[in-house]
């Protein structure tokens, strides 16, 4: 099972970053897939939630409205469209089925 993140980067206050999960090795257009961050010394916080078709998804209140879950299953990728970034977003985001992880991608907001 892999699971690469790519897309984050430094980006400034207001801006926008897509990032992007490539899976393999399990069956993606069946699995419920998760964003999840991880700020240094702090505990990871769930993101967002996307089940297997996208008709259903959830987002943590401090992002909802500015972020966008989405999947591809015949790419079997998963997305997350970052909006009108702020500074408390700045976190390694994994992309995970719950049982697998990725490395995660640094996402730093900042002036």
């Amino acid at each position: 099972v892999q699971l690469v993140e790519s897309g984050g980067g430094l980006v400034q206050p207001g801006g926008s970053l897509r990032l992007s999960c490539a899976a393999s090795g399990f069956t993606f257009s069946r699995s419920w897939m998760f964003w999840v961050r991880k700020v240094p010394g702090k505990g990871f916080e769930w993101v967002s939630i996307i089940n297997v078709d996208g008709s259903s998804i959830l987002y943590v209140d401090s992002v909802e409205g500015r972020f966008t879950i989405s999947r591809d299953n015949a790419k079997n990728t998963l997305y997350l469209q970052m909006n009108s970034l702020k500074p408390e977003d700045s976190a390694l985001y994994y992309c995970t089925n719950w049982l697998n992880w990725g490395q995660g991608t640094q996402v730093t907001v900042s002036s």
